[in-house]
């Protein structure tokens, strides 16, 4: 079920809850917090889908997986996973408000691995 349009605009590296639907074969699905990767500069136009990677508890070891580790910042329960190759497009009507953030170290680690992905500088 699609949330409304959050209320404040959101910024890059933000934690949204995103409703990513039913996955098919590894897709990351269902509603999970994620991490808004849209540039700031972008966000200002109140664009109607962001960019996001999609967080998870699990641990799997893979090198486009930047961990992010749970605090008062970024309002975690637990030390998560942003598994990078899955980044998404969404709309934002699929993403309640902000609840943290993940700051500017964890985001330059999510650049650099799509930057690694897309073999674009």
């Amino acid at each position: 079920m699609a949330q409304p349009r959050p209320c404040r605009p959101v910024n890059a590296g933000d934690i949204v809850e995103v409703d990513f639907g039913f996955p098919v074969g590894s897709e990351a699905g269902f509603r999970r917090p994620g991490i808004v990767v849209t540039a700031d500069a972008l966000l200002l136009l109140r664009p109607t889908t962001v960019f996001v990677v999609p967080l998870t508890s699990t641990r799997r070891r893979f090198p486009s997986h930047v961990e992010v580790e749970a605090d008062l910042t970024n309002q975690l329960r637990v030390t998560s996973w942003a598994p990078v190759e899955q980044l998404r497009a969404v709309a934002v009507e699929r993403c309640g408000p902000p609840t943290g953030n993940v700051g500017q170290a964890v985001i330059h680690q999510i650049l650099d691995i799509l930057s690694m992905i897309t073999g674009m500088p």
